[in-house]
């Protein structure tokens, strides 16, 4: 076996490498050094300027102790910083495939630039997709297919409480705040949804004057921080709510109760960012950070939640009154279900945001790691309603990485009302996916509160590609219903999609999935044992889990004679644990225990 193998400290026979390396090390430098000195012989000003400059920065890097890569490699190592900065941009416009999603592919990108610009989004010479990949799928034609004369789809929103119903399309901007997005972005989405006639939600940073100048649809969103209706404390102001509710540009109000991007934390807006508009639109002061807490204080308890939304409706006259959720423990979500049962109180509306989504920054580990995919959050509450019997009174809406007509068809076909886009919008309004939406540098002027940069952004022209794409991207869903031989979307069904499994094997979709029977989950019949379950763990009272009912279903499982002392409202202080002063939570399934310190600790 060769020397270099085991031996772990080797002695070169010459000092040849260690000469090569330095030399490699500071070549760029001693190249800078030389050009100095020639400018100087030269008597060349330039050179001299320019050496001069490279060898105050070579001197610089040796001195400095902060980048490793600066000092062992003077000058040459910034080239390093140089390109890690383009990165993203090299890889976008020189490495990227047409169907590298990340997160949207080239190919999606181009389709909703082609809609928004109102040119043909017709390619040739085949797909360029791998039909026989796993996972892939399709729609089945029907040989008694039909061109649609209306491709207008619209359904109504509003249950029995409510006193005014809308009429919305079906697919309609998605939450995005002022704040978040520019003041232009803003008015061209808003004048975009007017021409267009569907409906743009103002995220919760509160409705500004650029969501009222064009006087689009709007879906007022409630975040934790009630920006536009708050106290000094942050807490909800009903009165400063009613006032602007009744607005009859206001067609429905959304709480938000977590959102795909990061479900589950607050947010906060640095106070170097709050301009005097931001401030004045979220009624918050100057100067500090604008938090966002990470759960309501409107509500802690299911039934609570009942009462707000109730409450909302009758301060806003009437109209629709909905929830927004990324899902995370399913019992909780069951819960506001058997609140809502027990109370006979029904939101109009439900939104689910999947965790792809994400126009606002996240910490990467929220991104990546927390909160339920669209899809799989979709069937759980579709199914949950389905099996509590109560499907046919809430519309739901899904939000998450739309934006073709086959992801519209899609959802709707899995049991969705609506869809809703963010990103899709933003690519409509001139948005290149340079994934700098936090730093306030963003190169199209879309997601900066920089007034020389969002000056780029001609809310006009953006506008009415905005109107474009919804109207192009509906034109492409029609032709999915017309080629099923159906006359709207609301009759796709589950089994009009083919998937293609790991194996080769084709099934439907409504094979695929789960889907419960309706009122299954009432005594505990669901075919999936596991919706069973987690009903009877869901507490109306609580957003806890009620594990001694859970215990008690299971009382033959194998998890029979565990630590059944679960964390409850007996065991701590509080729904949200908000008065902790300390403690220890006692696990049930791994029988741990755990001790907490105080939260302000």
């Amino acid at each position: 076996m060769p020397e270099s193998r085991t031996n772990l400290n080797p002695k070169p026979e010459d000092s040849s490498p260690y000469l090569t390396g330095v030399m490699l090390r500071y070549s760029t430098f001693a190249a800078v050094v030389l050009l100095f000195f020639a400018g100087l012989l030269l008597i060349n000003w330039w050179l001299i300027i320019i050496g001069g400059l490279g060898v105050a920065l070579g001197i610089y890097d040796l001195a400095q102790s902060r980048h490793s890569i600066l000092r062992n490699y003077p000058i040459a190592g910034h080239i390093r910083y140089v390109l890690e900065d383009f990165r993203p941009e090299i890889r976008q416009y020189l490495l990227e495939d047409d169907k590298e999603q990340v997160p949207f592919s080239r190919q999606q990108r181009a389709l909703v630039y082609q809609r928004a610009k109102n040119v043909s989004d017709t390619n040739a010479f085949g797909t360029l997709d791998n039909l026989y990949t796993q996972g892939k799928e399709w729609f089945l034609q029907s040989s008694v297919s039909h061109p649609l004369k209306n491709k207008d789809f619209r359904i109504v929103v509003g249950g029995e409480r409510c006193k005014q119903p809308h009429d919305m399309s079906v697919f309609n901007i998605s939450a995005m705040s002022f704040g978040s997005l520019s003041a232009n972005a803003i008015l061209a989405l808003n004048h975009g949804a007017k021409m267009g006639g569907f409906t743009h939600d103002t995220g919760e940073g509160a409705i500004s004057p650029y969501h009222r100048k064009f006087g689009g649809d709007l879906i007022w969103e409630l975040g934790t921080g009630y920006f536009g209706c708050r106290n000094d404390d942050g807490s909800f102001d009903p009165v400063s709510f009613a006032e602007k509710a009744v607005d009859p540009q206001v067609k429905m109000i959304e709480i938000k109760l977590s959102q795909g991007a990061k479900p589950g934390q607050g947010g906060v807006l640095p106070s170097e960012k709050i301009t005097e508009e931001i401030a004045l639109t979220r009624e918050v002061p100057m100067g500090q950070d604008c938090v966002s807490p990470s759960s309501h204080s409107a509500f802690s308890t299911p039934r609570e939640l009942v009462t707000f939304w109730q409450q909302l409706r009758e301060l806003s006259g009437g109209k629709p009154v909905g929830f927004k959720l990324c899902i995370g423990q399913p019992w909780q979500f069951m819960a506001i279900v058997k609140a809502m049962i027990e109370m006979d109180n029904y939101p109009d509306f439900i939104v689910i945001d999947g965790a792809e989504g994400g126009t606002g920054a996240a910490p990467v580990e929220f991104m990546d790691s927390v909160g339920m995919p669209m899809v799989d959050g979709f069937l759980l509450v579709h199914n949950t309603l389905v099996g509590a019997g109560i499907r046919d009174k809430i519309k739901l809406g899904v939000s998450g990485k739309i934006v073709s007509g086959f992801d519209i068809a899609r959802l709707i076909a899995l049991g969705a009302d609506w869809c809703n886009s963010a990103r899709g919008f933003m690519f409509a309004v001139g948005c290149i996916q340079s994934r700098s939406c936090h730093t306030n540098t963003c190169p199209t002027g879309v997601a900066t509160q920089d007034p020389y940069r969002q000056k780029a952004l001609d809310v006009p022209s953006k506008a009415q590609r905005v109107a474009n794409y919804h109207r192009n991207t509906l034109s492409s869903l029609a032709s999915i219903v017309a080629a099923v031989g159906l006359q709207h979307p609301s009759q796709l069904q589950p089994y009009h999609i083919a998937r293609r499994l790991d194996d080769g094997q084709i099934k439907l979709l409504s094979k695929f999935f789960y889907f419960t029977d309706k009122g299954a989950l009432l005594d505990n019949s669901a075919r999936s044992d596991v919706f069973n379950q987690m009903w009877v763990m869901a507490n109306p009272d609580s957003f806890l889990a009620d594990n001694d009912a859970l215990i008690a279903y299971n009382k033959d499982s194998r998890d029979m004679g565990k630590e059944t002392n679960a964390p409850t409202e007996q065991t701590v202080d509080g729904p949200y644990f908000d008065d902790i002063d300390g403690g220890q939570l006692i696990g049930n399934v791994n029988n741990t225990f755990r001790d907490f310190q105080p939260n302000d600790q």
